[in-house]
Order: C-alpha cells, then sequence, then structure tokens
C-alpha cells in the first residue's frame, strides 16, 4: 500500500501555537530540540485528566482514583509499545532525559561501579550524559575514557573497541547529536560494548519523536527520552531499562509509593518500577504523553523519518548558498539539527535579528560546552525540525540570514 506524503500545512492545523492569535506573531519555528509544540490531543488529555478523572494513583478505592492508575499504568503501556520493549515493567517515569540519565548514574553506578572500573562517554554529548556519570566516577574511584569525534563529527567504532578494556563497565552515547545532527550507529555500539562486557547507555532525547525505536533491535541497556522533545508536555520522561538490571538496582529516591513494607529496623522495597518513582508521580503528563505517542503513530514514524530526511537534504544544499556560514557535523546522512556560524557574528545577535523576522532558532552552547571546545567555537546558532515544519520555513530562514549579512554590512 502507498503512502501519501505528510502535509506539513495539514499537520500544523493540530497545534494550537500556529494558528492565528491576536497577541501572538505568526512564528518560523525552528527549534525543536529545544523542545516541540504540542497539538490540541495532548492538551486535551492533560485537561480532560484534571477536569474529570484527578486523583492520586495506586491509593485510592473509589473509582476515581481507579480509573487514574488505570490511565497512568495505561500510558506505561503505550511507552512500552511505542519502545517495543519486553514488558511494561521495564518503563520508568521521570521527568526527563536528564533525570533517566542520574537515576542510572546514581542507582546502578552506587551499587555496580569500583573503583578503578572506566565509563567511556562520547565527545558529543550533551551535559545530561556527562556531568552524571562525572560525579558517581568521582564518588566511586571510577575514570571517564572520552570516546573523540572524527573531523567530520562522526564516532569511528574502531577507536570504540580500542578504547574498551576489562575495566570498561559503561558506554554512554547519544544516539542523534544535539549539536552536529549527527546519527549514532547504536545497534553496532551496543553490540560492540556487549562483546567487551560493559553496558550501553543510549540518550534518546532527540530521536524519540523522528525515527522508528526499537530497544530489544538495539539490544541497550537502558535509554531514555523527555516527553517535551516528543510533542508531549514538560516535566514526564522515560526511562528504559532491561528487567534484569533493573531488579539489581536499589531506590534512586525514596519515599511513598516505592515499598513494600517499612518498619523502624528494615525496609523493604516495591518490586520495578515502583521502586524508582518515589512519592506522587506526574500523572497528568504521562496521560499527555500517551496522546504525544498516539499523535506520532498516526503519522507513522517510518513516514516521519522519510519527510525530515527530504528536509534535511533542502536544507544542507540552501545553507551553502549562504556566504560566510560554517556547518558543523557530518553533510549527508545526518538528521533535521543545524548548528552553524556566519562569519565573525556573534550567534545571539543572529538570533536577535532572526527573531525580528518572526523565526524562532537557538543560539549558545546548546549544553554541550565539550564538544565546543573540541570544535573551537564558544557558541552556535541552532536550527533544528520537526514535522510540522516545511521548504518554506527553511526559505525564510535562509532568506534572514542574508539579510543578517546586510544588517551587520557583510
Amino acid at each position: 500500500m502507498i503512502q501519501r506524503e505528510l502535509d506539513a500545512r495539514e499537520i500544523r492545523q493540530q497545534f494550537p501555537f500556529f494558528q492565528p492569535h491576536p497577541e501572538m506573531r505568526s512564528l518560523i519555528y525552528l527549534d525543536n530540540a529545544a523542545t516541540t509544540q504540542k497539538p490540541y490531543a495532548v492538551l486535551d488529555a492533560l485537561t480532560n485528566f484534571y477536569a474529570h478523572h484527578n486523583a492520586n494513583v495506586h491509593r485510592g478505592a473509589y473509582g476515581v482514583g481507579a480509573k487514574a492508575s488505570e490511565l497512568f499504568e495505561a500510558a506505561r503501556e503505550r511507552v512500552a509499545r511505542f519502545l517495543n520493549a519486553r514488558e511494561p515493567a521495564e518503563i520508568i517515569f521521570t521527568r526527563g532525559t536528564t533525570e533517566s540519565i542520574n537515576l542510572v548514574a546514581a542507582s546502578w553506578g552506587s551499587s555496580q561501579l569500583r573503583e578503578g572500573d572506566e565509563m567511556i562517554v562520547s565527545e558529543m554529548e550533551h551535559h545530561a550524559n556527562i556531568l552524571p556519570w562525572m560525579q558517581i566516577a568521582r564518588a566511586k574511584g571510577a575514570r571517564i575514557v572520552v570516546w573523540r569525534i572524527t573531523e567530520d563529527g562522526r564516532l569511528d567504532l574502531d577507536e570504540l573497541c580500542h578504547l574498551l578494556t576489562e575495566r570498561t563497565r559503561l558506554v554512554a552515547v547519544t544516539h542523534i547529536s544535539n549539536v552536529l545532527g549527527t546519527i549514532n550507529p547504536v545497534v553496532d555500539i551496543c553490540r560492540i560494548a556487549h562483546e567487551a562486557g560493559a553496558l550501553c547507555l543510549v540518550d534518546a532525547a532527540q530521536s524519540a519523536a523522528h525515527m522508528p525505536i526499537d530497544v530489544q533491535a538495539i539490544d541497550c541497556d537502558f535509554l531514555a527520552f523527555s516527553g517535551h522533545k516528543a510533542y508531549g508536555p514538560t516535566g514526564i520522561g522515560v526511562l528504559y531499562g532491561k528487567r534484569t538490571l533493573l531488579e539489581q538496582m536499589p531506590p534512586y529516591q525514596t519515599g511513598g509509593g516505592m515499598i513494600r513494607k517499612v518498619s523502624w529496623d528494615e525496609v523493604t522495597w516495591a518490586d520495578v518500577p515502583a521502586r524508582f518513582e518515589a512519592g506522587t508521580p506526574a500523572i497528568a503528563e504521562a496521560v499527555g504523553l500517551h496522546a504525544a505517542l498516539d499523535f506520532i503513530d498516526s503519522l507513522g514514524r517510518e513516514r516521519i523519518a522519510a519527510q525530515e530526511h527530504a528536509l534535511t537534504e533542502y536544507m544542507l544544499a540552501r545553507l551553502q548558498e549562504v556566504p560566510d556560514l560554517h556547518l558543523y557535523g557530518p553533510q549527508p546522512d545526518r538528521a533535521g539539527i543545524f548548528a552553524f556560524t556566519l562569519a565573525d557574528i556573534h550567534p545571539h545577535d543572529i538570533a536577535t535579528v532572526l527573531d525580528s523576522r518572526d523565526i524562532a532558532i537557538r543560539s549558545g552552547h546548546h549544553c554541550a560546552h565539550p564538544l565546543g571546545e573540541r570544535l573551537g567555537v564558544a557558541a552556535t546558532v541552532r536550527a533544528s525540525l520537526a514535522v510540522y515544519n516545511d521548504t518554506d520555513h527553511i526559505d525564510a530562514l535562509i532568506d534572514g540570514l542574508h539579510y543578517v549579512r546586510q544588517v551587520f554590512g557583510l
């Protein structure tokens, strides 16, 4: 069966952010690596929960409480299907990718790392996939081994093989770089790590909304992503972990809902995933995430990936038309994330001028200081695509960059 191409204009009709409003300018939004906009379906799910099902989960015997628990656990089951996890118990709800990685570092790291152990972390990681490992390494006397990028912004698998030793316990790697747009071969990375006896954690913050993800096919030990980068609410994230590993890990935080029994002498922890979800969780946000994943799958992840690949190719071609523009990262076979500089104009100035033309992009170091040092640049401009963007948006960006050059006398 032949599926028709996605129509970005039709898709934008599902987002209130893109509808005319007397107090809002019509904005070309190209900051999707920071956060995505939310469709009506997600906002309706949040409103409906608070209006009709608002109760705490796993605690009430009354009907509304039972319904809230049902909706919350249905969201967990939806995430498990979205990632092709073996069972819902392998899905832990967190506040986002950052907390998910911190959970693994603190819980797995505190119980499994020993003095002299090593963890390999790639040079292109977001701070959220660097700092937790630095903290636990210092606490346990372990060591971070940096996996350097190549000149064209990729990761060399032969170099990984060289870095792995009998002391390596974990490889932490991003699926898609939030700066370079590099799509890393996570299946191969996990396989190589496992062959050396190490675990592999994948940061999927930049990939979850843009391509199919199958944790069983990847064979990662842990995978993390954030709802707000996948058309869902803020404050909700996901940690996938193989159940055999989760069951070996102590709690990350303690409190209500994550115990079987407490006395002054001993504590019996709950089974996974409840063991890692202390206190009242982000219930409505989980329901909203359920709706966001339904939205993604209603469009089709393969179709989303194909459309964004075509847009990426178009963007690469158009960026080459702008004099004095330097694009970082691999040219072909990359995701729709584009970090660049323009002559010696400060990225914040570029962003400000583009904002005057109603174009929203990001400027700064993008929470990737070590990568910036490797590239020899303190800040860049970053444009990033989503399923509601189209070639008109890219054309407007290119026109805007030419205007920036005029403003600064180039």
